[in-house]
């Protein structure tokens, strides 16, 4: 690892270097140097992500790889897939028999390589290969993967994108897709909340669900008498109409353990003053005059919490199922373990004292874990409450994890307290 360190010293060098005296084209000439080695340096990521890929477990890891790489670089869980999947695209791999094999992109790989081709080329390549069509044949795709590769040294990534779309009109100049090609491209994202407590959304609809929709949109955002609202607003009002009745019908069965609902949490204080914001099993952050609101409709739970101790649980009809799964919403709001992200909704009930050992399940010992992380309770992993009442999850003595950890992503206010500081 000699090479890592003298790149360490080396970019320390160039961090205590001075332009002043650089005229502009030499600054300009600097900053392109500077382009031509960050590209590169991804490429060589590759080699050690897919040996994670290939041998490393999700014990080892503390979970799936994703979820390894954004705690342990410190960056999100989308931009650790992004670096999976293009690792696995642009890295050489390894033939079942063991010998090597060229990257699936082979003439993007080498332009990243290069340091030719940067983050926003390898998007638009990545992004033109995963719209074409089914039959467009492996060699006509590399072809067109090489043609791309090369006109990427030549033009900026909005511009070879307008060439991608160029391209894929002369590969498919009838527009013809199959279902499965649809069916690949098929999902919407809902972004995260911003300040104002609004998410962006955004995705494909396949023909039937377009459909479906269409007929929905058709009766619930038709505008009424005086309607002001938008043609965009109608839609909104509508789709939430249509989640709010599908709820209220009782017709989604159970969610783990609870029929499928709206649960919300919040402090008494903030309940009786009628502000502040409640929070929700799917990590959605409410206005409280929503959670009023909220709280007068049929089957949906209502948790009040004073300085962490749980108060009362409220509910406009009786209880389907245990309390204790909805003091954990509150308590906990999502996995436990160190650094998901994964709300309540997703999470599963877990006894951090085996259950098979204390015979009991008290609401105090138990915690929430996600599908992928709940297993590893049985794989080595082991979990305890501290002082605090807080969740560790400490891995297995043959790996090397440091002291036992707890999860801060769904109480970022605990990081803002002081350590004597009530919750």
């Amino acid at each position: 690892m000699k090479c890592w360190d003298a790149l360490h010293d080396a970019v320390s060098d160039v961090l205590e270097l001075s332009y002043d005296a650089l005229t502009t084209p030499e600054c300009l000439a600097l900053l392109e140097r500077q382009e031509h080695e960050a590209r590169r340096l991804p490429a060589a990521g590759h080699p050690a992500i897919n040996k994670l890929a290939r041998e490393a477990g999700e014990t080892e890891l503390g979970g799936r790889l994703t979820h390894a790489l954004a705690n342990r670089l410190r960056i999100t869980r989308a931009e650790a897939s992004r670096r999976v999947h293009e690792a696995a695209d642009l890295g050489e791999r390894t033939a079942v028999t063991g010998e090597p094999l060229p990257p699936q992109l082979e003439a993007t790989a080498a332009g990243q390589r290069d340091g030719q081709l940067g983050a926003g080329h390898v998007a638009v390549i990545r992004s033109f290969l995963h719209r074409l069509p089914d039959f467009v044949d492996l060699e006509t795709r590399q072809v067109a993967e090489a043609q791309l590769a090369r006109l990427g040294t030549q033009h900026r990534p909005d511009e070879l994108s307008k060439l991608a779309d160029k391209l894929t009109d002369c590969l498919n100049p009838d527009g013809n897709f199959t279902d499965e090609d649809r069916s690949r491209r098929r999902g919407i994202t809902i972004g995260p909340q911003g300040a104002d407590g609004m998410s962006p959304i955004t995705g494909y609809l396949t023909p039937e669900a377009r459909a479906t929709v269409d007929a929905v949109f058709a009766k619930l955002a038709a505008p009424i008498e005086n309607d002001s609202r938008s043609a965009a607003q109608r839609n909104h009002d509508a789709l939430s109409a249509a989640g709010r009745l599908l709820l209220e019908s009782g017709k989604l069965g159970q969610h783990n353990g609870l029929p499928a609902t709206i649960i919300v949490t919040t402090t008494l204080r903030e309940l009786e003053s009628g502000c502040g914001r409640g929070l929700t099993g799917g990590g959605t952050l409410l206005p409280m005059s929503d959670v009023i609101r909220l709280a007068g409709n049929a089957h949906h739970y209502l948790a009040i919490f004073d300085k962490g101790r749980a108060l009362a649980l409220y509910h406009t009809k009786r209880l389907a199922s245990p309390a204790q799964r909805i003091v954990l919403y509150a308590k906990d709001r999502g996995c436990s373990f160190p650094g998901c992200e994964i709300p309540g909704y997703h999470s599963e009930a877990h006894h951090c004292d085996p259950y098979a050992r204390c015979g009991t399940s008290d609401v105090n010992d138990m915690t929430f874990g996600c599908g992928g992380h709940h297993p590893l309770a049985e794989q080595g992993w082991t979990t305890r409450k501290n002082q605090r009442g807080e969740t560790e999850w400490i891995p297995p003595a043959h790996l090397d994890h440091g002291q036992p950890r707890t999860n801060t992503f769904h109480h970022p206010e605990k990081l803002l307290q002081d350590d004597d500081e009530d919750p």
